[in-house]
């Protein structure tokens, strides 16, 4: 069977690698079981999202590997003009596409939003005047934080949510728990058993349309004083390293 296994909050804290996850993830490659990873993170190209599971002890092929940025680029038609409020990953997600980036005064067609700290209120401005006016507007994702070790960031989902009211339009969202990324997913791994993750709202919606089952780690955004939480998931456990001790266990 398929293990899709989120990134932040399961494998590593801001690239700090999480205790047992590549102990974790190497266990279930021995007993036979495919380990995918998904991540909402659409920063990072492909390659530094692999040097960093390299990093902390876990090999990935790049068809194992699925993001945002490629869900938000999934739904853009090839050789559409697109402005970009994002990191190096939507850059290159698009230029596979291929689609032609240009600047926001530049006639785009589409727009795709993801997270980046290099925020100029000038350009913002320039999005949403381009959004209000019809241009396709697309988030990455919408998770409100990002998990790092000194606690929680603004994620991608306030900055969509700045745009989102400066135009008064609301975005297509590609990433977990939505259907652009359900598609990515089923046209690459087929299906999945279980998806590891540390948010309800993305991770356990997610595994909702798969018709996967939800494991929830609370090494991430989601603490046990958060539970209980919905959707309900199949186990809950501390880390990975745990959730799959558990799920090795159980009968299925």
């Amino acid at each position: 069977m398929t293990w899709a296994v989120d990134l932040d909050g399961v494998v590593w804290l801001a690239g700090e690698a999480l205790p047992g996850a590549a102990g974790a993830v190497e266990q279930l490659r021995q007993a036979g079981e495919r380990v995918v990873f998904l991540t909402n993170n659409s920063g990072p190209r492909l390659a530094g999202h692999l040097a960093k599971l390299a990093a902390v002890g876990i090999k990935c092929e790049p068809a194992d590997l699925a993001t945002s940025a490629q869900a938000a680029a999934s739904l853009i038609p090839p050789g559409s003009r697109v402005a970009v409020v994002g990191d190096e990953g939507i850059y290159e997600a698009l230029a596979e596409r291929p689609a032609l980036v240009v600047p926001p005064h530049d006639r785009p067609s589409a727009v795709v939003v993801g997270r980046t700290v290099k925020l100029d209120y000038d350009e913002l401005a320039e999005v949403a005047n381009v959004v209000r006016a019809g241009a396709r507007f697309v988030a990455t994702n919408t998770d409100a934080t990002f998990p790092t070790e000194n606690g929680l960031l603004p994620g991608a989902g306030a900055l969509v949510a700045f745009l989102a009211a400066a135009s008064g339009r609301e975005p297509e969202v590609a990433g977990k728990p939505h259907e652009a990324m359900a598609d990515l997913v089923r046209r690459r791994y087929g299906h999945i058993e279980v998806m590891a993750g540390d948010r309800p709202d993305t991770d356990g919606l997610f595994a909702k349309r798969l018709g996967a089952h939800f494991g929830l780690v609370l090494s991430g955004v989601t603490q046990r004083h958060d539970l209980p939480v919905e959707p309900a998931p199949d186990l809950v456990a501390d880390d990975l390293a745990e959730l799959v001790r558990e799920f090795v266990r159980r009968p299925h």
